[in-house]
């Protein structure tokens, strides 16, 4: 079964990455930054030895990115980021193929244990299975 695993972040946590911290995203360090790199490292080269690495990627902070929906008059709404109305954002994730729920809670739970600065937002990792052809919805 596949699943994609997911982590948050909020355009605060990009900021305080690089140095700039405020409530709840404390700035990093240059050794903190290296631990989590490291962390995470480890982590992508365990799920490709055991075979359940699909795919991962983190992703460029949310003030890169672009939200399209539709208008009142059913034409497209483009609107940059970061979005006042949705604080949390997708930060990161893998597609992963593991052998049972239990299995992706496993590495889940290995991710949240990933180092922080004291006082970060903790945020939680969301495992959501990946439908093959229409799954339960048909």
């Amino acid at each position: 079964m596949k699943y994609l695993v997911m982590i948050q972040g909020t355009q605060a946590d990009y900021e305080a990455m690089r140095g700039k911290g405020s409530p709840g995203a404390p700035a990093w360090s240059e050794k903190e930054l290296q631990a989590m790199f490291s962390f995470m490292q480890s982590v992508n080269d365990d799920l490709a030895e055991s075979g359940e690495l699909v795919d991962g990627q983190g992703l460029a902070e949310p003030a890169q990115t672009r939200c399209v929906t539709a208008g009142p008059d059913g034409r497209p709404v483009i609107t940059d980021g970061p979005y006042g109305e949705t604080k949390e954002l997708l930060a990161g994730y893998w597609v992963l193929d593991c052998e049972s729920l239990e299995r992706v809670t496993e590495i889940a739970a290995r991710v949240v244990q990933c180092p922080t600065p004291e006082g970060t937002t903790q945020y939680p990792v969301v495992i959501r299975p990946i439908l093959d052809g229409g799954g339960d919805v048909c």
